[in-house]
């Protein structure tokens, strides 16, 4: 997993941190526990299964905040869906994902829609009949990426602290960059210095 998409954006991510208190620390957050699963797997020569479960660990040991225990929580239940698997198809990954939407609702005693929770959610929700067995890992992400900022963008009428600060939500930013890495990544892409102010995929 490629985290310097979260890492170069994160003062970006920070600034948007509004929800649940303006503390401008989101994108470190976010960075510093994806940070932890990949050196955790780092030099790693282990099946999909077991190098998920290390990853698994390593983001729930470094995760910082709450945006960062979710997205611990979220790669979590991902991850269990690759459990005893040697890789994964396009239709596997997804069942994965929903596995891993279940498990971050899960983990909040409240789930406040407008927020990661939503953007992941959706991400995964709304392509569900748009994957099959023809359908390649890069279909995935790419319809998953789409769907991820096409939900953030409306994450800001969503919740009325947004909507006040006229931002929208830092976590999902920050999920979206992460989305946008493993696009940028499976196509080939070096990740640019530059850093994008809204989250967009156009390239």
């Amino acid at each position: 997993m490629n985290c310097k998409k979260v890492w170069k954006n994160k003062d970006y991510i920070n600034e948007l941190n509004v929800f649940p208190v303006p503390d401008g620390d989101t994108g470190t957050n976010m960075s510093r526990t994806i940070e932890g699963g990949v050196n955790a797997i780092k030099n790693s020569k282990n099946n999909l299964g077991a190098l998920g479960k290390d990853l698994s660990q390593g983001m729930l040991l470094s995760a910082r905040g709450n945006s960062g225990v979710i997205l611990s929580q979220i790669f979590k239940g991902i991850c269990r869906g690759f459990e005893g698997k040697e890789s994964v198809n396009a239709v596997e990954l997804l069942a994965a994902y929903k596995i891993g939407v279940k498990q971050a609702y899960a983990s909040v005693k409240t789930p406040v829609e407008g927020t990661i929770l939503t953007v992941f959610r959706e991400a995964v929700e709304n392509i569900v009949n748009k994957i099959n067995k023809d359908s390649t890992i890069n279909d995935f992400y790419e319809l998953h990426l789409k769907q991820a900022v096409k939900t953030l963008a409306k994450t800001k009428d969503l919740l009325p602290i947004l909507k006040e600060a006229n931002v929208i939500d830092s976590g999902g930013a920050g999920y979206v960059y992460i989305v946008k890495g493993i696009v940028k990544y499976l196509d080939g892409e070096k990740i640019e210095e530059e850093i994008s102010r809204d989250a967009s995929i156009e390239k």
